[in-house]
């Protein structure tokens, strides 16, 4: 079955981690043996072949330079000036893996329809399609770069990931849309882009949707009454996303997946029960509060910063992705609900946004 993933980090890993993600996992897991440079070495989950393994012949990507202080460790610099030369870094990786016969970028609906074409004639041979977009817009110096981004590809962006953002707060801060990020909204809005509502703090989230007109999605967010973090999307927001046309892509970071999961303490011999089932309890929960799975859908974020030490177990590789479509099917999701979670209803939303 065709995946659509609607949140991959593919040139931060490429770029930060040095990772020739042409190459199996386990070739790239093999290569950085004993390093301990970054979280996640040694421990990937995402590359080019396993990615087609999945099926995923469409994914969202990434281009992700913050300014937060202090510093993370990777996706992280200290003014906007360097950050928006990072992201410019990282658009070049994408055009060299697309004059490499990798990837596909993706812009319009016509180009969906002709790569999927392609896709399915052929996906060992065809490139995997990817839509850009921006995680979090401290990169931008002034928004004559937002239209420069959008030439460039750009169709869907976050205003903001941790932290204090320079346009908008993230999920563990408080208050309110700065004039800046309104700013950058409107901007967002005549220029046609997707906002992605993940990472924005309760406040921010509701004043966003108040003021943004155009299409919204959250490519990589999970319940709330399942994990009680502000990460994780209330009731009432997945509720509102609906009401707009938002599909919701659910993230397989499993500190978002089960509650009590402290990242770097907590390891799966202390929480067993942080498997693919309990992703699956999050997909349940979204469809059984909307009705509807029609709003549903996949963001993994693998290799989001970690590796295998925060997945959920049971999956080793990104292509373990068919046994999750397998759990879901023994919890009596229809074919045709299968094929909306995890590639029709983004493509849906992508029509009717884009036409």
């Amino acid at each position: 079955m065709l995946v659509f993933d609607a949140h991959l980090d593919l040139s931060l890993n490429a770029i930060e981690y040095k990772r020739d993600l042409r190459r199996s996992v386990r070739d790239i897991r093999s290569d950085e043996s004993g390093m301990t440079d970054l979280k996640g070495r040694g421990r990937g989950t995402v590359a080019f072949p396993e990615m087609r393994e999945a099926g995923i012949g469409l994914c969202v990507a990434t281009q992700l330079a913050g300014c937060m202080k202090p510093p993370a460790p990777v996706g992280s610099w200290n003014s906007p000036a360097d950050a928006r030369a990072m992201t410019q870094r990282q658009l070049a990786w994408y055009q060299a893996m697309e004059a490499e016969g990798e990837l596909r970028q993706i812009r319009s609906w016509p180009e969906v329809e002709q790569h999927l074409e392609a896709w399915h004639a052929d996906s060992d041979n065809s490139p995997i399609g990817y839509i850009l977009s921006l995680e979090g817009a401290d990169s931008l110096r002034t928004l004559a770069d937002l239209a420069t981004s959008h030439e460039q590809g750009l169709r869907a962006l976050g205003p903001a990931h941790y932290g204090k953002g320079r346009y908008a707060l993230g999920h563990d801060q408080a208050g309110p849309l700065s004039e800046q990020g309104r700013e950058l909204l409107r901007e967002m809005d005549r220029l046609g882009l997707i906002l992605d509502a993940t990472h924005l703090c309760d406040q921010t989230f509701w004043e966003a949707l108040d003021l943004y007109q155009g299409p919204v999605w959250a490519s990589h967010h999970n319940c709330r009454a399942l994990v009680d973090d502000p990460r994780q999307l209330a009731d009432e927001q997945i509720k509102a996303l609906a009401e707009r046309g938002a599909v919701i892509g659910i993230a397989f970071d499993v500190w978002m997946v089960v509650p009590g999961w402290e990242r770097g303490v907590t390891t799966h011999l202390d929480k067993p029960e942080a498997n693919l089932e309990a992703v699956a309890d999050h997909v349940d929960h979204v469809c059984q509060l909307l009705g509807t799975s029609r709003h549903t859908g996949v963001g993994t974020d693998l290799d989001g910063g970690f590796g295998t030490e925060q997945p959920p177990a049971g999956l080793d590789l990104i292509s373990d992705l068919n046994e999750f479509r397998a759990i879901l099917e023994r919890r009596g999701f229809s074919a045709r609900e299968l094929e909306g979670i995890f590639h029709q209803n983004f493509l849906n939303f992508l029509k009717k946004a884009w036409t």
